[in-house]
């Protein structure tokens, strides 16, 4: 009787810490998987506002002309080259971001500390790339508030005036996006410090490193959509 009674006791006094019941995963990652899929609403609302606006023209700017700018290479014409470099080191910073949760999971210190800088420095390159685009369009004379117009490659001439909401769409969604990589650097910053004085490995495990490489591998995920969007469609 009495071990009945503190059976029933101890079921009504134990929280649940995630990892048994009702799922295989602790409550912070699963608030964290929340927040995902209701920021990935967001991103959708503004994509399908895009593909809808663009393909209710019949004609709409090039991307293989809009984005056939390089940094340091003058009036090369070299379509979609930068931003394919951008790509490239977003995922790759996706990729040090799986080998940081890998060696948090053997609880290597050292090596926590050497793939997040790696994936720091991937989210910076990105992020200042990213300035680098939006100045260079800018000085193109592509902005929100005003028209913008495209020019021919090779005769000069003006072939379209595209409508501003080309402008707006593209800094509304990819500022967003680019919001988003900025707050995840500032973040990934925070654990790296954290991971340096030990803080991880005093508690005896390493799952913010999951939580915020999660966060990471969404934004990854969420500029292969605004990508194809914006520079290849």
């Amino acid at each position: 009787m009495n071990t009945e009674a503190g059976a029933i006791k101890h079921e009504h006094h134990s929280p649940w810490g995630g990892g048994v019941s009702p799922v295989n995963v602790s409550y912070g990652k699963m608030m964290m998987w929340y927040f995902l899929v209701s920021d990935a609403f967001s991103f959708a609302g503004l994509l399908i506002t895009y593909g809808t606006i663009r393909f209710s023209h019949a004609h709409w700017p090039n991307p293989n002309e809009v984005f056939s700018a390089f940094p340091l290479m003058g009036h090369a014409y070299l379509p979609l080259m930068f931003v394919s470099f951008m790509t490239f080191t977003l995922i790759m910073s996706s990729v040090t971001m799986v080998r940081a949760v890998q060696e948090g999971h053997r609880g290597n210190r050292k090596g926590v500390a050497f793939w997040m800088g790696l994936t720091i420095l991937g989210g910076l390159t990105f992020l200042g790339s990213q300035a680098w685009e939006w100045t260079h369009l800018i000085h193109g004379g592509m902005t929100i508030a005003s028209p913008w117009q495209q020019h021919d490659h090779h005769t000069g001439e003006v072939l379209y005036t595209a409508p501003k909401v080309f402008g707006q769409l593209f800094f509304t969604i990819t500022g967003f996006h680019g919001f988003h990589v900025s707050t995840g650097v500032i973040i990934n910053c925070i654990v790296f410090i954290q991971n340096l004085r030990g803080v991880y490995e005093r508690r005896g495990h390493y799952e913010m490193i999951e939580k915020v490489g999660l966060y990471w591998h969404f934004v990854d995920l969420v500029w292969v959509f605004v990508f194809l969007c914006f520079y290849l469609l």
